[in-house]
């Protein structure tokens, strides 16, 4: 089966789960209209369906191949993607002045889980470019804004994020690369940086890496970090490529998944470039021994999309595992019926009849449409602090983003392998080869928990840094909006709102207690406390959260019961964790630490 969009279940989402209605209507959403919601939408669900979908398998067969520095993309993808930028996708949320079309970036987060769902190898590239340019946008000096924004809001050139060494991953304490300052303004890079995304190909004429990098004087430890912006060919002041920077790849990686994007090992400054000197160079974004703060501007955009793919590939499994269920039959009728007198049947029943493969597709079905609230609300955040009319409402929503980045990162990567080995299991023996393309959404799903800061990580994020956001004056306006949903839910005078809000509320109570706890060991200085239970956490903050969305579409949905069904299998069969978790966490970690001997 090829990739079907879900572009009713996207757009519901976000009229009226994320409120993009409201934000129209209130002339917050640039120039986005009813009409061109619908349509854009549309034409992009196309694209991908009918275009980037057919390459998927072949891509993930034939893989970016490297020789002599140099990566070539699969059959067919150069055309691709140039078909892609020539319709006008990369620039969708940046900003007009720079060519882009100032939509807003829930809208662009929503397209990316699009992109994603076809290919994942395939959406995870412009995300680099679409972080880079924000990073420009907020940090760049006006000299190179005007250089290179443009040519990579229009996709004419992508961009990477140099972070990792060999010494350095999630740590970025240890980073080695140098830069040395250079008398003309420009500053002379040399070092090693692994994992690096889409770090060469051949789908545009310049790759543009952001590089963290250290001053020779530069303070120990992360104070200690630069960032700069180093071309692969320097351009003259038109922005025509001239000569080759001292910048190369040395490797690309081999890979349990996503084979179509090269994950690069890059070295800068070992004497290969074309300018006679040693030393790939590079300008200063932003501030000296700031660089960090810069990078977390791109970093906070990737942890987002990163969610989208995760996403993207849950929807994808579902949708590939809900067609066959529907096509394979296996088993007789009259082991369904409740009368289990009738005569033995020879016809056997699509397997979707089954009860436990019916619940496995409800159970993925319940992850996907939560995760995908959870995203595009966090997108929708942004959009909103950049409408924001007064600096207090920027600070509110500003907040909201940082609470809800390390969820919309977490969980829906969590929710991608789920879904995806779920997707597996349905199509039993089939699934586990490749011809069916199960598989290969497992493959590719996996990585996506780890990079961008793995999911341990963005707990931690969530519990030491954004918990205590004003003095947790941001979770808890959260939390209140949360309990407004179960509240109208408990207000409904229909079948199954009353069960649903019920549930709901004991999830919120639990939510709540933990956060309190949580709080108030880190006022009381017992981080190792926080830490042993930010994961579950994180886990119990999330599956509130997606539930309580599920609930809100419910109540908007004036069309029938099907997502209040939804809501209700979800609370039943899901959010029956939180209680669990809830224990778990009240304790501090005290079984972890015991257990800690039976790893010796």
């Amino acid at each position: 089966m090829t990739y079907q969009p879900p572009i009713e279940e996207i757009e519901f989402t976000l009229r009226h789960v994320v409120g993009l209605d409201r934000d129209m209507a209130e002339g917050r959403a640039g120039d986005l209209s009813d009409d061109l919601l619908t349509a854009i939408l549309a034409e992009a669900g196309r694209f991908a369906s009918d275009e980037i979908a057919p390459l998927a398998a072949g891509g993930d067969k034939e893989g970016a191949r490297f020789s002599d520095g140099r990566v070539t993309m699969p059959k067919g993808w150069t055309a691709l993607y140039k078909a892609w930028r020539e319709a006008g996708w990369n620039g969708l949320a940046a900003p007009a002045e720079h060519g882009g079309q100032n939509l807003p970036v829930s809208l662009s987060v929503a397209i990316a889980e699009l992109w994603n769902g076809a290919s994942m190898a395939f959406g995870i590239g412009p995300t680099l470019t679409m972080g880079a340019v924000e990073a420009l946008e907020a940090h760049g000096s006006d000299h190179l804004k005007t250089l290179y924004l443009p040519k990579l809001v229009s996709g004419e050139w992508m961009g990477t994020m140099n972070l990792t060494e060999p010494q350095a991953g999630s740590d970025l304490s240890t980073l080695r690369t140098l830069a040395e300052r250079q008398g003309d303004g420009t500053y002379r890079i040399f070092g090693q940086k692994i994992y690096i995304t889409y770090g060469e190909h051949d789908l545009t004429e310049n790759i543009v890496h952001l590089v963290l990098a250290r001053l020779p004087d530069a303070p120990e430890g992360v104070k200690g970090i630069s960032l700069f912006l180093v071309p692969k060919f320097l351009p003259d002041e038109a922005g025509n490529p001239g000569p080759r920077n001292d910048a190369f790849c040395h490797a690309i990686e081999h890979k349990l998944g996503i084979h179509a994007s090269p994950t690069c090992t890059m070295i800068f400054g070992d004497g290969r470039g074309e300018s006679g000197e040693a030393g790939a160079v590079g300008w200063l974004v932003g501030e000296e021994n700031k660089g960090l703060a810069c990078m977390f501007t791109m970093m906070n955009s990737a942890r987002l999309m990163v969610g989208i793919q995760g996403l993207g590939v849950a929807e994808a499994a579902y949708g590939k595992a809900l067609a066959y269920a529907r096509e394979r039959r296996q088993g007789r009728a009259n082991l369904l019926a409740k009368d289990r007198a009738e005569p033995v049947s020879r016809d056997m029943v699509p397997i979707i009849e089954h009860p436990d493969v019916a619940r496995m597709l409800l159970r993925m079905k319940a992850l996907v449409t939560s995760a995908r609230a959870i995203a595009y609300c966090c997108g929708h955040a942004i959009d909103r602090e950049r409408h924001a009319q007064t600096e207090e409402e920027a600070r509110f929503w500003r907040e909201r983003a940082n609470l809800l980045t390390p969820l919309a990162k977490s969980f829906p990567t969590d929710v991608g392998v789920d879904v995806a080995s779920l997707g597996v299991q349905i199509h039993g023996g089939m699934g586990y080869v490749e011809e069916t393309g199960a598989a290969r959404l497992l493959r590719d799903a996996r990585i996506a928990p780890i990079y961008e800061g793995t999911n341990g990580i963005q707990a931690i994020d969530l519990v030491t840094r954004k918990l205590p956001q004003s003095g947790s004056q941001s979770v808890r306006a959260y939390l209140a909006e949360l309990r407004e949903v179960a509240d109208r839910a408990s207000e409904r005078n229909e079948t199954g709102f009353g069960a649903l809000a019920r549930r709901l509320n004991e999830a919120l109570g639990d939510l709540t207690e933990t956060t309190d706890q949580l709080l108030q060991w880190l006022n009381e200085g017992r981080m190792g406390d926080a830490l042993a239970v930010a994961t579950p956490y994180q886990r119990l903050f999330a599956l509130t959260a997606g539930n309580v969305y599920l609930a809100k579409a419910a109540l908007a949905d004036e069309a029938g019961s099907a997502r209040l069904a939804l809501a209700v299998f979800m609370a039943d069969s899901l959010l029956t964790e939180t209680s669990g978790l809830k224990r778990e966490i009240l304790q501090g970690g005290e079984s972890l630490s015991a257990a800690r001997e039976a790893l010796q």
